[in-house]
């Protein structure tokens, strides 16, 4: 096992996993380091502290600072892969001759460079980047940052190219890596799920009295669909409604305070938040952008009870059978409130672990990167 070393880049401080990509890139270390994988992590500094967390499971972790601002916006390329150039990093690098992986299309302005020829290279997709931010830009009410949006998705379109120099492609769905193998013929692209913190499906039986949306409520993404909840469904429901999540905005603070019902619960720490996924009756999420695999279905899905989401949710995730779908206001109106009288029980638990693994089962995702990587 001694020769299972992986250089891995990851774009931001991957602990606390308490969002999106962050929680696929630790929960990955986490699950490759019990295979025996020596890590060397390298991260950019970006709203994270450093975290001595992380050299628990890594041989050793390096920090570096993004290269914000104008300058950095100057450029054909992507503003968040030039901001996160750093020459240091090649330096490292080239200092063994370990696996790269790097995580995300934002960490990928070395993957072409000339120096690393020969090298095995491992792009770990985690959305489409320039359908991202063509959705952040249609969803902003800000002018600057529409803008900003507008020009990063048609870089971000362009930059995608890079992935040619990739030996190996992880997509984070099916749907992702049916786009991806479209545009690059022959490649190898495997779909890997997303890494997340349960190994076991912990769902308990019976019911409560509340329905919950939880999420990154900073990302417009996420507040867009909040909003849609309080607005077109949480309102006109006789259930306690709770919308949990990372540093909610007044905008949504203000759109949920005039109904008794709904209650906006900002920043619960993660014990919290499990607790709040776990007694939740119904988990109803929903998004409306459909790449990626939204992690916060996989956390109700092995944590929570019943689980209500629109279609672009489940995005190619195979999930379907264990979610009931509703695509419509009236429809998750109607899901919601049959499934509030309705306990969950043993079945749906024999359900969600038949189906959840091993396709979703970090210990078996991360066996198979070994095999993939260093096979």
């Amino acid at each position: 096992m001694d020769d299972l070393c992986l250089n891995v880049v990851s774009l931001n401080i991957p602990y606390p996993p308490n969002y999106g990509g962050i929680i696929d890139i630790y929960y990955k270390l986490k699950a490759l380091r019990r295979q025996g994988v020596r890590l060397f992590l390298h991260c950019f500094e970006y709203e994270r502290p450093q975290a001595p967390e992380l050299e628990e499971i890594c041989e050793k972790v390096y920090y570096y600072k993004r290269h914000t601002g104008l300058r950095a916006n100057l450029s054909l390329l992507p503003y968040n892969v030039v901001s996160r150039k750093d020459p240091l990093l090649m330096e490292r690098l080239l200092g063994n001759d370990y696996p790269i992986l790097f995580e995300g299309l934002h960490c990928c302005y070395y993957l072409s460079d000339p120096r690393l020829a020969g090298r095995k290279k491992i792009y770990r997709e985690c959305n489409i980047e320039h359908d991202y931010y063509r959705y952040l830009a249609r969803s902003t009410y800000h002018p600057i940052h529409r803008l900003f949006y507008w020009i990063e998705a048609w870089r971000f379109y362009r930059y995608q190219e890079v992935v040619r120099h990739a030996d190996l492609v992880l997509s984070v769905s099916r749907a992702d890596q049916d786009y991806l193998r479209g545009l690059f013929p022959g490649k190898l692209i495997e779909f890997v799920p997303c890494f997340h913190e349960s190994d076991e499906v912990k769902s308990r039986e019976g019911a409560s009295d509340f329905i919950l949306y939880h999420g990154k409520l900073s990302v417009e993404e996420n507040e867009k669909a909040a909003l849609f909840l309080i607005r077109e469904v949480f309102r006109k429901l006789p259930y306690t409604c709770i919308i949990a999540g990372m540093n909610p905005s007044r905008r949504l603070k203000w759109a949920a305070a005039p109904y008794p019902n709904i209650r906006v619960e900002a920043n619960p720490d993660r014990l919290r938040m499990e607790t709040l996924i776990r007694e939740a009756q119904v988990n109803a999420l929903i998004t409306f952008q459909d790449t990626g695999l939204k992690l916060k279905l996989l956390n109700s899905l092995f944590g929570g009870r019943f689980v209500v989401v629109n279609p672009m949710m489940l995005a190619g995730s195979g999930l379907d059978p264990l979610c009931v779908v509703a695509d419509k206001a009236p429809e998750m109106i109607e899901a919601c409130t049959r499934l509030m009288k309705r306990p969950f029980d043993k079945e749906e638990i024999q359900r969600r672990k038949e189906t959840l693994f091993p396709t979703f089962s970090n210990r078996a995702q991360a066996e198979r990167l070994v095999r993939l990587i260093f096979g």
